[in-house]
């Protein structure tokens, strides 16, 4: 009686593989290339296993299957006009699937992950680019409406104000004619003199 067929799948494989081959290199084990990088005046080198960078760098995988043969126990691979740090953050990243980077290097390492053909750092670099756009056009946005608020704010007050003086205004020279009734020019209108006395005008 035939049994029926199973799937045995390691979820956590993938990542101890990866955490293995991490601390190989570090500790130098197994490695079978050497890779140097210069940029202006600055040089380093770095270890590594040809397997790794070939599966995630088609940069590494063309240099590595046309080579002729082998110059000693180590195959050697020169990058000029590559920074330091940021090679060593590509390393990182190719052996452990996540690196920290400064903000502002997240352009060069798009450049690097270009140059050496590697479209996993690619594709990370422009999903984070896109969100770091999308952060700035939401700040910029909360910001341009808060200041329309405060500047709708502050002409509402100016506006009231205005109008509150101008009914003021109109008020006052409701309640308070420029020249009273009993004003002296008044009474010389009316043949008064200034100094007789308003009841004695009531009597005549």
């Amino acid at each position: 009686m035939e049994s029926n067929a199973v799937l045995l799948e390691s979820k956590s494989s993938p990542i101890n593989l990866l955490n293995e081959m991490h601390q190989l290199r570090l500790l130098g084990h197994l490695c079978d290339v050497t890779v140097s990088v210069e940029y202006q005046g600055v040089r380093a080198e770095f270890v590594a296993h040809k397997a790794v960078l070939a599966a995630t760098s088609k940069f590494f995988k063309e240099v590595f299957l046309n080579e002729k043969g082998m110059d000693g126990p180590r195959t050697n691979v020169f990058l000029n006009e590559v920074q330091v740090a940021d090679f060593a953050s590509f390393l990182e990243f190719v052996y452990t699937a996540k690196v920290e980077v400064e903000e502002d290097r997240v352009q060069r390492m798009l450049e690097i992950a270009e140059k050496l053909k590697c479209l996993d750092l690619s594709e990370t670099c422009f999903q984070l680019k896109k969100q770091m756009l999308e952060s700035v056009l939401l700040e910029l946005q909360n910001f341009s409406e808060s200041q329309n608020s405060e500047e709708e704010s502050a002409t509402q007050p100016s506006i009231l104000l205005e109008s509150k003086a101008a009914a003021v205004a109109e008020a006052d020279q409701a309640d308070c004619p420029l020249d009273p009734p009993d004003s002296p020019i008044d009474r010389l209108s009316n043949g008064m003199s200034p100094e007789m006395p308003a009841t004695k005008s009531k009597e005549k």
